[in-house]
């Protein structure tokens, strides 16, 4: 018997993979730390198979780790006698709670199995929604930017937990970024807000990241060439455009190789 612990993706019931929708599905109760991931999940079963856990909202160590030995004990049961789920926002091996409760159960539940099964992140969501691309040959680098930090170094970073956005971007302009904002980015609970203006989201929240570069550091593609070579109107004519000549030459030789047209001399 075994406890999976699902990635549900950013927060949309539709982004949850179909490997962790079977695993939903037949876990026998689907153990859910707060209330986000709670409302992805009764999207996938029903909710008397929900099990709730608390988490006191603290930083103090020795009632975190009293936290998760009781969640760990309440879990470890239903684990050993038949397949129970946790279920975590993103990724469970990526900024998650997960990890502390794999760890305890090592510690006082050994015999529990375990299997992750991956969700999409806000580490590869925040792209497509910020409109960046990282292309190849590129490096980045993951920080957490907490109650105003403004870490620094990497010519490319995601920085989580952004929530002191003015702050923040103070200390990342100064030191050469350019710098875009995403709240609660492919979510169903509240307000998606995308922007490079920190003072539109100036007010706390959890669930905020930011894309920093520098600009001097893109990487140039090979197909770069392809916009380079357009002309005044946008059409490209340096390997990107054939001829009418050119194309029927191109039609005339595969058909004969296709056999449909005789070849005369």
């Amino acid at each position: 018997m075994t406890l999976y612990g699902i990635g549900l993706g950013p927060g949309q019931p539709d982004l949850v993979t179909i490997r962790g929708k079977r695993a939903l599905e037949s876990a026998d109760v689907v153990y859910s730390p707060g209330r986000l991931s709670r409302s992805v999940a009764t999207e996938h079963v029903p909710e008397e198979r929900i099990g709730d856990l608390d988490f006191p909202m603290t930083r103090d160590e020795e009632k975190l780790r009293t936290a998760w030995k009781e969640a760990a004990a309440e879990i470890a049961p239903t684990a050993r006698d038949g397949d129970a789920a946790f279920v975590t926002l993103g990724d469970p091996n990526v900024y998650s709670t997960f990890g502390h409760l794999r760890r305890t159960l090592a510690a006082f539940h050994p015999e529990v199995d375990l299997e992750v099964v991956p969700g999409v992140s806000a580490m590869s969501a925040f792209a497509t929604a910020l409109g960046v691309e990282i292309t190849a040959g590129s490096s980045l680098a993951l920080r957490e930017a907490d109650r105003g930090a403004s870490p620094t170094g990497p010519d490319r970073m995601i920085l989580f937990k952004v929530t002191d956005a003015p702050a923040t971007h103070e200390g990342l302009v100064e030191a050469g970024y350019d710098v875009v904002y995403g709240r609660r980015l492919f979510m169903e609970q509240g307000e998606t807000v995308v922007t490079d203006d920190p003072t539109e989201i100036d007010e706390r929240d959890y669930y905020t990241l930011a894309y920093a570069e520098k600009p001097e550091t893109r990487v140039e593609q090979a197909t770069d060439a392809f916009l380079e070579a357009a002309d005044e109107s946008g059409v490209v004519t340096d390997g990107g455009e054939q001829s009418i000549g050119e194309l029927a030459r191109q039609e005339r030789s595969e058909a004969v190789l296709c056999g449909d047209e005789v070849k005369h001399d």
